[in-house]
């Protein structure tokens, strides 16, 4: 987009007076937007760059705004146009949670990160106006499943008997959802949008398309990532911990101390998720042309599968996929 480029430029020259400056890509995202580092007058800032006609910036501003507050690590909105889609942030660093975790790292920053999350769940103000989380969002994500990757990816139509065979799991789970206790829910809270930063780890990006919804969305979401996986028992034990840490919090409340019933939300709620994003995935391919999420399909769906074997209800939705949707995926997916 040299054009935008030429915008960005313009904006730093003519608005922010940036004389003197280095401007460098810093990333991309799943979306429209791009960010790039800048350097000027030895401060290093992250520049948001969101085409207007593509993207919102006013629910990042807003979020961010209400998060710092809260003391949570976000970047700070030092200036902003939004008429033109760019913001100038602080600079959280270039070390996502994804590159630095490990067998001896990954306690202290999923600690870390827990703790953040609690935070997001429990002061997060009753009167924010966020969006809900509601039936129809929740079953046109999973439909992103069927329409991208079945239909789009694959070139798969489901017949009749399948069609029922996604039909019910989609409105069992979406129900799932909507039975848990409501909380700000992040809906990337994960390891490219967690950064490994020096003080008040974690810094949380990424955050625009919070809503109101389950209580184990964030959490689903942080341990059974897209991009790197874990041993289902140790991941049930943080999921456990976090159900301790929610209790005490407030989040939760007594009568909600049911680890089965909790481990059961975080299960469904994570297949949900998962056939979300495997979706998104595709429709980064074929319709944005990004490929790069498409390695990351085999992994998502392989969760669906594990969790669907363990569920009577599910089960046959579970064969379907891993019959009909990952034995059809090419080897780079």
């Amino acid at each position: 987009m040299p054009e935008r480029l030429e915008q960005l430029k313009n904006w730093l020259d003519n608005e922010l007076n940036f004389s003197e400056y280095t401007l460098r890509p810093a990333s991309a995202d799943a979306s429209f937007r791009r960010y790039f580092r800048v350097l000027h007058a030895g401060v290093s800032y992250v520049v948001m760059d969101a085409p207007p006609e593509k993207e919102d910036s006013q629910p990042f501003v807003t979020i961010s705004k209400m998060f710092f507050d809260l003391g949570l690590n976000v970047p700070e909105v030092i200036d902003e146009s939004l008429q033109q889609g760019f913001l100038l942030l602080s600079d959280l660093g270039s070390a996502p949670y994804l590159d630095v975790l490990n067998e001896e790292t990954v306690e202290r920053l999923y600690g870390d990160a827990l703790g953040a999350l609690a935070t997001i769940q429990a002061c997060t103000p009753e009167h924010a106006s966020l969006p809900s989380y509601d039936r129809t969002l929740l079953l046109n994500e999973m439909e992103l499943c069927r329409e991208w990757l079945i239909g789009e990816h694959l070139g798969v139509s489901p017949d009749a008997v399948q069609t029922g065979m996604i039909d019910a799991p989609f409105e069992l789970l979406a129900e799932n959802a909507l039975a848990q206790p409501r909380v700000c829910v992040h809906r990337d809270y994960h390891s490219r949008n967690l950064m490994h930063t020096g003080m008040n780890n974690p810094g949380i990006l990424d955050f625009q398309d919070a809503v109101i919804g389950p209580v184990t969305y964030d959490l689903v979401s942080l341990l059974r990532d897209c991009y790197i996986d874990w041993p289902r028992a140790r991941v049930e034990d943080w999921a456990l911990g976090y159900l301790d840490l929610a209790l005490q919090s407030g989040i939760l409340h007594t009568e909600q101390d049911d680890p089965s019933q909790f481990l059961r939300w975080f299960d469904l709620m994570g297949m949900q998720r998962h056939l979300k994003a495997a979706g998104i995935f595709a429709r980064l391919k074929h319709r944005d042309g990004k490929d790069g999420y498409l390695q990351d399909i085999p992994r998502t769906l392989g969760y669906v599968v594990e969790v669907a074997a363990r569920y009577d209800e599910l089960a046959a939705f579970g064969r379907y996929i891993d019959a009909e949707v990952l034995s059809r995926l090419p080897a780079d997916a």
